[in-house]
């Protein structure tokens, strides 16, 4: 990313770890913004990544399902422009797949809390800020969208049209809407105690390149969608799971 001046503001949601973390620093180092406003539930480690990053990084322990989370949000930034909001916030809230007729419900509304609602709520309360022209907003889905499981898939899937028609409703304002899609990512939280090596080696072979992306290797997607030079990119699920899904002819 390269500078659009100092005085804006970068919003990184589900920053404590993994990909979120990842762009926080990348937009800390590169991205020409005055300050990026790390967010996540848990106050101790977003304050422990903070302190790594920097002055110019504040953390804020906000609860993104509710919409006092994103007023929090929103009182950091303080009146000022948000160069670039990107919503990480999210999670596989059914990792064992519930099947059963009474548990379905619960395990849905679960999934949409986790996945759709703190995107959601997050940029309805910052839209206001957003800076016109050049603000990005970028959202990390997932290959789960395309090909399940059902109920995390299905609450990523619900993030592209909404999406697509925020990018439609705000290009007139030079203000770009895009989805960043992984794959299998290693050094997340993502798998918990799910993660071993035979999960692993299960992972990477669903890739061509026999591996999983590293969170840097997603953030710097984020990031060329975050940055000035990627203003005629609007509307977009870019996939980053090499190779594991490819286009359909």
């Amino acid at each position: 990313m390269t500078s659009a001046g100092k005085d804006g503001v970068a919003v990184v949601s589900g920053a404590a770890t993994g990909i979120g973390r990842a762009v926080a620093a990348r937009i800390g180092e590169h991205g020409g913004v005055g300050e990026v406003v790390i967010v996540g539930r848990r106050a101790d480690r977003l304050a422990a990544v903070a302190e790594r990053l920097g002055p110019h990084v504040v953390p804020v322990a906000a609860d993104l399902s509710e919409p006092e989370g994103a007023r929090a949000v929103l009182a950091a930034v303080d009146g000022r422009a948000v160069q670039v909001l990107v919503n990480n916030a999210g999670g596989n809230a059914d990792p064992h797949r519930v099947q059963e007729l009474d548990a379905l419900p619960e395990a849905w509304q679960a999934n949409l809390r986790a996945n759709v609602l703190p995107v959601v709520l997050l940029t309805q309360a910052l839209l206001p800020s957003l800076r016109r022209p050049g603000g990005r907003i970028v959202t990390v889905g997932s290959v789960a969208a395309e090909r399940g499981p059902a109920t995390y898939g299905g609450a990523k899937a619900a993030l592209y049209p909404w999406s697509t028609e925020l990018a439609a409703r705000l290009a007139v304002d030079q203000v770009t809407v895009n989805v960043v899609a992984p794959g299998y990512v290693t050094d997340t939280e993502f798998y918990g105690e799910r993660m071993s090596p035979e999960f692993h080696d299960g992972r990477a072979r669903q890739s061509p390149m026999r591996r999983g992306a590293s969170p840097d290797e997603v953030a710097a997607t984020v990031c060329h969608l975050a940055a000035p030079e990627a203003g005629f990119i609007t509307g977009q699920v870019v996939h980053v799971n090499g190779g594991a899904l490819l286009p359909r002819t």
